[in-house]
């Protein structure tokens, strides 16, 4: 039998058995070995091929399923809003601390797979592994039962956080900005510090300053997220300090 070392699989944490997870997530699946891999981070995945069996691929689907779903949802829940403040709900509900909130309420991190390193350092805890491994859940529910199972689960998870606002919440790059008019402090200044991942899919990092204030700095899969994810953690900073 070939070694895992180069994979860092050598002593992963066992995480309990997934049917337990499956029972939570209200689907019987036929196909169990992917619910397996969507519970895999990519420190305990087997690498043959070119491609490893972790969760990364069913999580670059679930993030997909997930958008269409909050969306069709979005626009029946409230019909007579703009694309603009349907965004911005869409927005709050398909990020990544959303995500993190679901996986806490199914008890996603009992189940995931790591390996003894990453177990270690508190991945298992980690928001963004976790948000991660929530879309893999969803990109294998898809695959396993179809959309109807995927709608199902995002429906009955989801669907409390989707009637929590009356109105669209705010988006953070136009409160950062009147917080900071209030003060007479300008405008916010956004940068881009970092670019990683293919062409087709990049991954962006960007900061923003703003009166003098330390910078903070923000992810996301285009621009404009990572500039709102930042100005967030700019606001809720300023906002702490306040108190």
């Amino acid at each position: 039998m070939a070694s895992n070392s180069a994979t860092g699989t050598v002593g992963a944490a066992s995480p309990r058995d997934p049917n337990g997870l499956a029972e939570r997530l209200g689907h019987g699946f036929a196909r169990p070995e992917l619910l397996a891999r969507a519970l895999t981070h990519p420190s305990a995945a087997h690498r043959q091929g070119g491609i490893d069996d972790s969760y990364e691929r069913l999580e670059f689907l679930g993030d997909r399923v997930l958008g269409l779903i909050v969306a069709d949802l979005l626009m029946a829940r409230f019909p007579r809003e703009p694309e603009g403040a349907l965004a911005v709900r869409h927005a709050e509900l398909v990020r990544r601390e959303t995500l993190a909130e679901v996986a806490g309420e199914i008890g996603l991190d009992d189940y995931l797979r790591l390996a003894k390193g990453e177990e270690a350092a508190g991945e298992r805890r980690n928001p963004a592994l976790l948000a991660n491994a929530c879309e893999a859940v969803i990109g294998a529910l898809y695959l396993d039962g179809g959309l109807a199972v995927a709608w199902a689960f995002v429906e009955r998870l989801w669907g409390a956080r989707l009637e929590a606002e009356a109105r669209p919440p705010q988006d953070a790059k136009t409160a950062l900005q009147e917080w900071a008019q209030a003060r007479a402090l300008g405008l916010p200044k956004y940068r881009e510090v970092g670019r990683e991942g293919p062409a087709h899919e990049p991954h962006f990092t960007l900061e923003v300053e703003v009166g003098g204030q330390q910078p903070a700095r923000g992810e996301g899969r285009s621009k404009r997220l990572a500039e709102q994810a930042a100005a967030a953690r700019l606001l809720a900073r300023v906002r702490g300090g306040e108190r």
